[in-house]
Order: C-alpha cells, then sequence, then structure tokens
C-alpha cells in the first residue's frame, strides 16, 4: 500500500508534518518500537510507530531518524500522547533525511493503525500471489512445466513471508523455500510427515497443525489432481502416496482467502506432481514387460534383449551391462477390499531413492510394476558396483527402511508394509531365481512383528527362513515338550538348566569353553547336562537332538 492510503484514512488520525513528496513510498509492513537504535529488527519499507520514549533531548532525534532513513523504513508516526506536539527537532530531521513524518493523534492506538496496515498488506500481497499463482498454473496446464514447486515455494516465501516445503509420505524433502534462516532437518520432516499420515488416517481435514520445539507448522495434503472419484476411494489407498505441504505458520488464525490461496498453491504443486508419475510411465512399462517374460519362462536371450532396450533408459550413460537385484513390496490392510498393489508401487517408488535425494525426480533409475498386491522393482546396479553378488555394495534391507520406518508406521495403524530384497544377478538367466528369492525373503519380513520390515537374500540361508512358517500350535507343542520341564526344574530348584543349555549349544558342545563362559567347574557343567538329558529324554552327544533344542530355544 502507498502512504497516501495512510494519509487518506480518518480512522487512523494522521497528519503529516514533512515530506509531501514521498507520499508514493510503498508500505510493505508496519513495527512499533521506542529503541534509540533499533536498526536490527527493520528490513526496510516499514512504517514505524514511536511514542517517542527514545528521546531524551533534542541531540537524539538526528541520530535516531539517520538510523531509520539508512533502513529504508518507508515513514516514521510519532504519537502525540506523551509529549503532546511533536518536537521540532524531529520535524527537521526528518526533513533533511527526506523521511516523511505523520503525527497521531492521541486518541488513536498504535495497535489500530498496526491492524489496518497490517490487512491492507497481507491483502494486497495474498491477491498479487493468487494471481502469479493462477497464471502460473495456466502456463502449466497448457505446456511445459514452469520450474517445479520450488517456483511456487519461492513466491509464498517473498510475498507472504512464509517459509514452506513439500515433502513425501516418507519425509524426503522435494521442495523448499530458498530463504534466509536455517533449513528443515531431516529428523523435522520425517516428524511432520509421520504427523501428517496420522492425522489424515483418522480422518482429520487438513490443515493440520503441529508444534516441533519453537516452531509451528500447517500441514495440508497434496493430492494428485489425475484420480479420478478419489474422494469416494478408501483414505488408505492414498495416504501412503500423497505428497505434503509443510507452511511454518499457524494456520487456524488465517482469513479464508489466505486458506483458499494454499490451497490453490497445493493443486498447483500437484500438476508437477502429475507430470512426475506420467515421466515414470516408460519404467514402470518396462518392469512390467520384463516381469511378464519372467514370470511365464521367457527365454534367457529374449529377457536379455528386453534389458537392453530397458538399460539405457534407466542407467542413461552407462556403458557396461548393469547387474540387478530386484526388491518386493506388499501393503496389507486387515480387511479386504482394498486395492493395494498401486500404493505398494508408489511407496516402493519413493522409498528406492537415496533419502538424502532432494527433488521431485531424483529416482529416474528404478523401474517399479505391480501384478495384483505387490510391487516388484527392477533396480540396476553398475557391474562395478555390484561385485561379491551385491551382498557390500547393493541395496540392503535393513538400510532400505531405517529412514522411512517411523513416518510410514504412522499411516499403517491397521496395516503392514513388507519388503524382500534378493541378490544381485549378472545376466536374465538369474532373474526368475532373484524375483522368487525376494518374494520369500518377503515373506519372512511379513512374519515379523511391527507396522514396517524387511528381509534380505542373506536370511535365506538360514533356519529362520522355515521358522516363521511353523503354525503356532505346532511350534508351542514343540517347545514345550523340550523345554517346559527344563523350566519347571528351574523354578523349584533355581538350577539355570536354560541359561546353561544355551551356553552349551552357543559354544558348539565344548564342555572347556562352556565352563569357562558360565564360571564353572566342567563337573559342575556336566552334572546340569546330565540333568537335562535326564529330564527331556535326550541326548546332547547326538547332533540331531542338539539340533532340536537349538531350534526349540529360538521359537520360545
Amino acid at each position: 500500500m502507498r502512504l497516501r492510503a495512510l494519509l487518506d484514512t480518518d480512522a487512523l488520525g494522521l497528519r503529516l508534518l514533512g515530506g509531501e513528496d514521498e507520499l508514493d513510498r510503498t508500505v510493505r509492513g508496519v513495527m512499533t518500537t521506542d529503541l534509540r537504535d533499533p536498526s536490527r529488527y527493520l528490513s526496510g519499507g516499514e512504517l514505524v510507530l514511536t511514542g517517542l520514549a527514545w528521546r531524551r533531548d533534542a541531540d537524539d532525534s538526528e541520530p535516531f531518524v539517520r538510523i531509520l532513513a539508512q533502513a529504508g523504513v518507508a515513514a516514521l508516526a510519532a504519537g502525540e500522547a506523551e509529549l503532546g506536539d511533536i518536537p521540532d527537532d524531529l520535524v527537521k530531521a526528518c526533513v533533511r533525511h527526506r523521511l516523511p513524518l505523520f503525527a497521531v493523534h492521541e486518541s488513536v492506538a498504535f495497535a489500530t493503525i498496526t491492524e489496518h496496515v497490517v490487512r491492507q498488506v497481507s491483502g494486497e500481497r495474498a491477491g498479487d500471489l493468487a494471481a502469479v499463482v493462477d497464471r502460473h498454473r495456466r502456463m502449466m496446464t497448457s505446456g511445459p512445466a514452469g520450474g517445479g514447486p520450488d517456483v511456487v515455494l519461492d513466491l509464498l516465501g517473498s510475498d507472504l513471508d512464509l517459509r514452506a516445503w513439500v515433502l513425501s509420505p516418507t519425509g524426503r524433502m522435494i521442495a523448499g523455500t530458498k530463504v534466509a534462516g536455517p533449513g528443515l532437518p531431516a529428523d523435522a520432516c520425517a516428524e511432520l510427515a509421520a504427523e501428517h499420515l496420522a492425522a489424515t488416517r483418522t480422518g482429520r481435514r487438513g490443515p493440520h497443525r503441529v508444534t516441533l520445539g519453537p516452531s509451528t507448522y500447517s500441514l495440508f495434503p497434496i493430492r494428485s489432481s489425475g484420480r479420478a472419484a478419489q474422494a469416494s476411494r478408501d483414505v488408505r489407498e492414498t495416504v501412503l502416496s500423497d505428497w505434503l505441504l509443510a507452511v511454518e505458520a499457524d494456520a487456524g488464525d488465517w482469513p479464508a482467502e489466505r486458506l483458499d490461496l494454499l490451497q490453490g498453491v497445493t493443486q498447483l504443486i500437484s500438476v508437477e506432481r502429475d507430470r512426475r508419475d506420467a515421466a515414470r510411465t516408460v519404467r514402470r512399462r518396462l518392469a512390467q514387460e520384463v516381469l511378464e517374460l519372467v514370470q511365464t519362462g521367457a527365454a534367457p536371450a529374449e529377457i536379455a534383449a528386453r534389458l537392453r532396450v530397458a538399460a539405457p533408459v534407466l542407467l542413461p550413460g552407462l556403458g557396461a551391462a548393469p547387474h540387478w537385484q530386484v526388491v518386493v513390496a506388499r501393503v496389507a490392510w486387515e480387511g479386504a477390499g482394498i486395492e493395494s498393489g498401486p500404493v505398494a508401487q508408489s511407496l516402493l517408488e519413493e522409498i528406492l531413492v537415496d533419502p538424502l535425494a532432494t527433488g521431485p525426480e531424483p529416482s529416474d533409475r528404478i523401474a517399479v510394476a505391480h501384478t495384483g498386491d505387490e510391487a516388484i522393482a527392477l533396480v540396476p546396479l553398475p557391474a562395478v558396483s555390484a561385485e561379491h553378488d551385491g551382498s557390500e555394495s547393493g541395496i540392503l534391507a535393513d538400510a532400505l527402511l531405517e529412514s522411512v520406518r517411523d513416518p510410514l508406521s504412522a499411516g499403517l495403524d491397521d496395516g503392514q508394509l513388507t519388503l524382500g530384497v534378493s541378490a544381485a544377478v549378472h545376466s536374465a538367466e538369474g532373474l526368475r531365481g532373484a524375483l522368487e528369492e525376494a518374494r520369500h525373503a518377503r515373506r519372512v519380513a511379513a512374519a515379523r512383528p511391527g507396522r514396517v520390515c524387511a528381509a534380505g537374500h542373506q536370511e535365506l540361508a538360514s533356519h529362520v527362513l522355515l521358522l516363521p512358517f511353523v503354525p503356532d500350535d505346532v511350534r508351542r507343542a514343540f517347545t514345550a515338550r523340550l523345554l517346559d520341564p527344563l523350566r519347571d526344574y528351574d523354578r523349584r530348584h533355581r538350577a539355570e538348566l536354560i541359561p546353561t543349555l544355551e551356553a552349551f549349544l552357543d559354544c558348539d558342545g565344548s564342555w572347556t569353553r562352556c565352563a569357562t563362559r558360565l564360571h564353572l567347574h566342567v563337573n559342575t557343567l556336566r552334572y546340569r547336562v546330565g540333568r537335562i538329558e535326564q529330564l527331556t529324554s535326550r541326548d546332547l552327544s547326538r547332533l540331531e537332538d542338539k539340533l532340536d533344542f537349538f531350534l526349540a530355544l529360538r521359537m520360545s
């Protein structure tokens, strides 16, 4: 707004004392101060309100006005309540520095002026930004992308002084406001994503208000504009794939106009999201074609030919043929009737992105298809990185979920996400085995407690592959038959037969090492082992009986 508009508003009770030629200056804000040097709090364009408490004598006016002029303030308004008439020394100082000076009648509160200026400035900024957003939306929907979410967030920062970030459901930062001040830490991103998922799952309408430390954030969902009839779908089908807009402000006090503006911003960003999804179509189709060939038992030469087509798209610029890993994901909810394949596909595409990568499209080397309730990712690895069968430098199951487990768990209060990861394979012949390996690993993960679980190929060569699939009644009967007699004896005699059995098996049946570990004489150890054999009718010198005890302890 202009200074002239302030002077024309009778309710503000302003009287111009100097600076008539400067009334076309733009007011960008308002600040009340009685500090002798308020420069640290000024950024330029403010209307400064003062009660003159800083003035002790006539010599104080010149340095005070000089500080304001150097800071680029729009004008000074001095209250008459303290001294009555405005001192001539202050009027002359403002004339020298070409700083417009207003007198504020003692009947007018500074709060009245402040509220008027803030309302006018905010309304003008919101109107300007709304026009920019609308123009940007039309440009993006009718032609190439207009710069992505960063452009819109920069407008929020420059025009409305709002710091904002676009986050994925896993808490990865996709875009952020480029303004001075600290950024948004990764742990804060993850916590905001978790709060958003939890609030959305309970059916609460956005924006959601979250307080982290000294800051308050308002969370707006960014829903894909390309999903027809989304409102009628189960929230569980969309909550794990929608982006969110986190604004560092409390939107609870915002007027309807500003809320509408932010909703427009989310719609604009959703256009970019749809463009990202469209760009993934080619990679998804390649993965689907390779997957169908693998599952139908096509000849390795045919699969290899399809991979040669896929490699330049998934690994642009790579000269050597890549190695491949397969990752299988499934989202299961209590109840039925939810189409989980597309949800798992979208989640897997996000999970496979480096959590430190920013931007809407860093996953241009990942191809994910879905079949039924499963999502299957074909992940290329440069051959140089896939040595040792990928066991060291390829995708590791635990590391895959380390940064996303907490946020996603908040969106899965009645469901479970499970992932299985294969070893790296060097040719088309190995893809079928890699797919089955990843599926087996996912079933191992599904048998574990927790909302988000993963298992890797390393675990498939161990007894842990078998234990999760033992029925509960068989598990209980087996462990009770072997271990209950020992537990009962320990309760009655405090004999510590169970700890002795565990240590004996851990020491591979070595009497000396086991006695040393338990700080026992070897004869005492022999007595305890003999008691174990007597109570269970088993012989711990036999491999079969050792194995039975080992499995019983693991299943108990």
